[in-house]
């Protein structure tokens, strides 16, 4: 009887489902019909119970292979973890976005409630004003506007969505059309207008939409996961599956997540892992097509490798997915497994690094740097330039120090103004209010009454109108595109700088360069007066929004004296944002010891560090080469960062905070910063005067300071001459004068002094030092720029030459080595589960530079007198040729510092470049490379070179360029 029935059942809904059947198969779902129970209770009617039952198939992702340093140190593995995913299984219907992101919004909840966080991949985040921005700029960003406008490609864009703002992407997305977040403006009527995002903080919106936009990427596939959350502890899985009826589609599952050991060494040259792109989609389909693994093509669930080895070596890191087939209910939850693939790991990468030394080259820089910012700081508000003065005479005002605390973020200013801020926050906090107060009114003043002109005003006050036109700019107000840079007007303001920021702004409107769409008119055809009246309120509004502008008050309320650097001192100690002992606080606040004092202490004890301080110097980068292989030994830039962070699932705070900070974590000094070499070129140069014959070795050039064959008159460094001059001796020297002269004869080899001549002669020579392409390494580096003007210049590495730290390394060890140059690397070898060789990296020569052994001797020779007239570097055990060079790039800023070297000096096996950008001399740079090859060669002892303190810089600090 119960069989006879179950038939009639399926054969009724069947029947009826025809239409629906259909459709699932089209969608690749195969449909089950089971009656499980049917219960006929005596006098009422017989209740039906069916369950919807589906068969698909699932990846298991794919165990990531690690990667090790040369040494077999691990520098990234994965951890076993538990993620959540969610699948889209809500009904269709008038409240299915309704009911989808109360379900989202419930398991964000719970997973945050325990102290784990959702997934923050989504290509929009919020900065430090609490405003919407993109993490993306550039093909990036259009890239991700085309996917979000449903464009396959870029050029299909609309003006008004390539130029749509991150705001008004979140108000696209959120659309009612679209996944509806947001409210009625009548909750009660429908037709009213719905308002996206209205009803959420901008923190759940943003959540919302990241999870939401990565479920709408897989739509197409139904029943496929998309991820929420990565590594959650056992209290948030316990709640999930306590309220698993509530959450229709979650499901936890056994994961792995991505772990970096000390991080912050090795964060830029490592990468991360995220979740992939749609251009890192089609990139890595296409590649493995390619190569012929179809069977394991990437999906936009997958994560992989985000720049540095993880990106560069994805394919090989990423090893083979596994499957399941399951069936599962409508709501998403497993019925039973039918049939299991499991996953391959990954193969392993070993990179030419050491770890240990790349660790203590990275502690040498921090504390080298550290030593040179104290020992430029003095107790002055400001600094005030002498007649005659040069950049290496600037000095860091304790003020600058003092400000910097909130213009770095280091003292947290929102907590100022919070329920727990102590005492001497709230006291700075309502001074800040009075001040701003008293800004904003004479600001008012300017802008409808005073019209003051621009350079009649403070230096403060310049600066704010400075910072508002700018920020009009960047924020669309003043169109880019529209103003005219060669307007008279334009010019008065930005050139000349003789009228007001009023009447400016007025004529911006006269000209239609204001976009009005952007400020809240009444009327769209409102006059002129009209649109400057809410232009004004634009200003103050972005402004009071605009934690840039807001921190500037601070530094003008120091110089004022409205604070005091002791109120700043205590602060520190109130908000426990910088190690401070006790009786440190205790002397702060007793008055025992000077804001100055107290500030130089914590400094020199690298409580605050140079990276937090970011003010000039505040970055610094070493490469380290085998000059006999080309491999890369130590690749360290300062600041790192931790990609811990960054990986998995990125942490939106940690990343607003790395986006605002001044030192730049993310970026690499070791390979995207270039900047002019100085005298490191010279040995081009050399090389270029020998081989075109327009110097010999016996050559001598008579040094008297100024070079007076062109108009331009440069001079050397050594304002009075060196007097007569060879090869060697000018290289000893750094003798400006003397490679002026190469450049001038290499331009003048017809007879006639030709730019374009010399300049392409530096050029052919700089190529065979591989100073006109990328160096080689596997990661992002910046491209060379060989200069292209002022070829008498451009012989000592000025004009407008560009090299990474990187590049240079290639350079100084082919010199080194004599003339094998490498195309550089950072692979050592592949290694399978089992730790057995797949592939063994070999030296890569990129060419040979073909110079008679006299030649290199020379070179050689300059370079080790050069090293042994350095005090600094006497009686050290192992002898060491180099070069310094110093680049100013702005008198009010310090020079560049560069220190090129190879070493031990009659068999060479290292050659090492550090750089310290805005270091003042070179001398500083060369003496940190001192300390890394006494480390290198055991020379002393660790705990001597790696303190963990400030290191004051030697003597015998010396001008020359």
């Amino acid at each position: 009887m119960f069989e006879e029935i179950r038939k009639k059942l399926i054969h009724v809904v069947a029947s009826r489902m025809t239409v629906f059947a259909l459709l699932f198969c089209l969608l690749g779902g195969i449909l089950i019909w089971r009656c499980f129970e049917l219960q006929i209770v005596h006098g009422a009617e017989y209740q039906e119970e069916f369950v919807l039952e589906i068969e698909k198939t699932r990846d298991i992702a794919s165990i990531r292979g690690d990667i090790y340093d040369r040494n077999g140190n691990i520098l990234a593995y994965n951890e076993l973890a538990y993620s959540v995913k969610i699948e889209d299984v809500i009904e269709q219907g008038s409240q299915r976005n309704k009911k989808l992101n109360a379900t989202i919004m419930n398991l964000i909840q719970m997973i945050e409630k325990n102290g784990d966080k959702c997934i923050t991949d989504f290509k929009i985040y919020l900065n430090e004003d609490g405003d919407f921005a993109f993490s993306v700029e550039g093909t990036s960003l259009l890239r991700f506007l085309a996917d979000v406008y449903g464009h396959s490609k870029i050029g299909d864009l609309k003006d008004a969505q390539r130029t749509a703002t991150a705001q008004e992407v979140m108000e696209f997305l959120s659309d009612r059309t679209n996944f509806a977040i947001g409210a009625y403006e009548d909750p009660e009527n429908s037709k009213s207008e719905f308002i996206p995002g209205e009803g959420y903080t901008k923190e759940e919106w943003l959540k919302l939409i990241t999870i939401r936009y990565a479920m709408s990427l897989t739509s197409f596939r139904k029943y496929i996961g998309t991820t929420v959350a990565t590594n959650i502890n056992e209290k948030t899985v316990a709640v999930l599956m306590e309220n698993a009826a509530d959450l229709p589609g979650v499901t936890v599952v056994e994961d792995t997540v991505r772990r970096y050991v000390d991080s912050e060494y090795f964060a830029h040259v490592l990468g991360y892992t995220g979740k992939i792109s749609s251009d890192e989609l089609t990139d890595l389909n296409t590649k493995m097509e390619e190569n012929g693994y179809e069977d394991n093509f990437y999906n936009i669930n997958d994560v992989v490798g985000k720049g540095g080895i993880e990106g560069y070596m994805e394919t090989t890191l990423q090893g083979q997915k596994g499957y399941e087939k399951v069936i599962v209910d409508v709501m998403g939850k497993v019925l039973s497994i039918e049939e299991r693939q499991e996953a391959s790991a990954g193969k392993n990468v070993h990179l030419t690094i050491d770890k240990d030394l790349t660790e203590a080259v990275y502690h040498i820089l921090e504390q080298k740097v550290a030593g040179l910012v104290s020992s430029k700081i003095i107790n002055a508000k400001e600094y005030i330039a002498a007649p005659g003065s040069s950049s290496s005479d600037i000095r860091i005002p304790i003020y600058d120090v003092y400000y910097t605390m909130f213009n770095n973020s280091i003292i947290d200013i929102k907590h100022m103004a919070g329920e727990e801020a102590q005492e001497t926050e709230r006291e700075v906090y309502e001074a800040y209010l009075s001040y701003k107060e008293s800004v904003y009114e004479k600001l008012l003043y300017e802008l409808r009454e005073g019209m003051t002109p621009y350079n009649e005003l403070s230096k403060e006050h310049q600066v704010y109108q400075s910072n508002i036109v700018s920020l009009l700019r960047r924020n669309g107000v003043l169109m880019e595109e529209a103003i005219d840079d060669a307007d008279s007007v334009q010019i008065a303001w930005t050139r000349e700088e003789v009228i007001s920021m009023a009447e400016y702004l007025k004529y911006c409107i006269s000209q239609n360069w204001v976009d009005v769409s952007k400020l809240e008119l009444d009327d769209k055809y409102s006059d002129s007066a009209e649109i400057y009246d809410k232009l004004v309120d634009y200003i103050v509004s972005s402004c009071d929004k605009n934690t840039e502008f807001q921190k500037r008050f601070y530094k003008y309320m120091l110089l004022g004296d409205r604070i005091s650097g002791e109120q700043v001192c205590k602060i520190l100690c109130e908000q426990n944002q910088v190690p401070i002992s006790e009786e440190d606080r205790t002397a702060i606040f007793e008055g025992r010891i000077s804001a100055y004092d107290f500030m130089k202490k914590h400094i020199d004890n690298l409580d605050i560090t140079p990276a937090q301080l970011a003010l000039d110097p505040c970055n610094a980068s070493v490469v380290i080469v085998d000059v006999n292989t080309g491999e890369v030994l130590a690749m360290v830039s300062y600041p790192g960062y931790d990609n811990n962070k960054m990986a998995n699932s990125i942490d939106a705070e940690y990343y607003a905070r790395l986006n605002a900070d001044k030192a730049k974590p993310q970026y690499n000094y070791a390979t995207q910063y270039a900047a002019a070499p100085g005298s490191t070129f010279k040995m081009v140069s050399a090389t270029a005067g020998l081989l075109e014959n327009v110097i010999s070795l016996d050559t001598k050039t008579r040094c008297v300071g100024t070079f007076s064959e062109i108009s331009s008159a440069p001079r050397c460094w050594m304002r009075s001459g060196h007097g007569d001059e060879t090869l060697t001796t000018a290289i000893r020297d750094s003798c400006n004068y003397y490679f002026y002269n190469v450049g001038y004869m290499l331009s003048n080899t017809s007879g006639t002094y030709n730019e374009t001549e010399g300049l392409d002669m530096l050029y052919r020579y700089a190529d065979m030092f591989g100073l006109t392409e990328k160096s080689g390494v596997e990661i992002t580096e910046t491209a060379p720029k060989v200069s292209t003007e002022d070829p008498v210049r451009s012989a000592i590495g000025q004009g407008n030459n560009s090299y990474t730290t990187v590049g240079l390394a290639r350079y100084v060890a082919t010199v080194a080595n004599s003339g094998t140059c490498y195309n550089l690397t950072l692979l050592d070898k592949i290694t399978d589960s089992a730790g057995d060789i797949v592939t063994k990296f070999q030296p890569e020569i990129r060419n040979q530079v073909e110079l008679p052994e006299e030649y290199w001797d020379a070179m050689h020779s300059g370079m080790r007198q050069a090293v042994e007239g350095k005090t600094y570097f006497k009686d050290l055990a192992v002898e060491v040729a180099g070069k310094t060079g110093t680049a100013e790039q702005l008198k009010t800023r310090p020079s560049h510092a560069l220190f090129v070297c190879y070493a031990p000096y009659e068999q060479p096996e290292i050659a090492i470049v550090t750089r310290i950008p805005f270091g003042y001399s070179s001398d500083y740079a060369a003496q940190a490379t001192r300390d890394i090859i006494k480390y290198y060669y055991d020379l002393e002892d660790e705990e001597e070179l790696i303190t963990g303190v400030a290191d004051t810089p030697d003597g015998g600090i010396s001008n020359e360029l």
